[in-house]
């Protein structure tokens, strides 16, 4: 309906005339929130929970090349994803073989003792191989890069992890309100 018709009397009707300038007003400050957005850096932010070696790669990998571009990118890691943090661990990391659907074992056969340790060691070679870089590069160059790498303090106290054991640069003492408050206005959201 268009809000020039007007009234009965050959006029246009004051309160339609009203609420198309408050729509042409809140057209134009949407606009200038537009522009003022994209000026600022797309924001992103990775909750990190599991700490295998298959697992640490899809955070690590998003955020260095997130912060490539521009973007600022912060990785909350909580449970089993401070080993992914930890200096020593994460070169470590190990691949579980039962009950991934990828491995190249049956699950039978996956269970037997000492096969984590072989498809682990066969996954490193593969990396060796094909010169992918290994997780303390990629946490090195995320951080230089202004990646936020962020320890959930809550599991740090529930695990008993020593924040001096981390890669140097890490953000410690975090809490879940701050994860939540950099989802909030992060555009980007992962769960990994």
């Amino acid at each position: 309906m268009s809000t020039d018709t007007p009234a009965d009397d050959g006029t246009q009707d004051p309160g339609k005339a009203a609420l198309q300038e408050q729509i042409d007003e809140l057209r134009e400050e949407l606009a200038a929130v537009k522009d003022d957005d994209a000026d600022a850096p797309k924001r992103m932010t990775i909750i990190a929970t599991k700490g295998t070696l298959d697992m640490a790669y899809p955070p690590l990998i998003l955020a260095s090349t997130a912060a490539a571009f521009g973007w600022d990118v912060t990785v909350f890691h909580t449970f089993w994803g401070l080993e992914i943090l930890h200096e020593e661990r994460s070169k470590e990391l190990g691949l579980s073989s039962v009950g991934n659907p990828n491995m190249p074992v049956p699950n039978a056969i996956a269970a037997l003792p000492g096969m984590d340790r072989m498809t682990t060691w066969m996954m490193n070679r593969r990396i060796e191989d094909n010169d992918t870089a290994t997780i303390e590069e990629l946490v090195d160059t995320s951080l230089e890069m202004g990646v936020e790498l962020q320890a959930c303090q809550m599991t740090q106290d529930l695990m008993d992890y020593d924040e001096s054991e981390y890669y140097e640069g890490v953000t410690t003492g975090v809490g879940a309100a701050t994860a939540l408050e950099h989802m909030a206005d992060a555009d980007i959201q992962l769960l990994v």
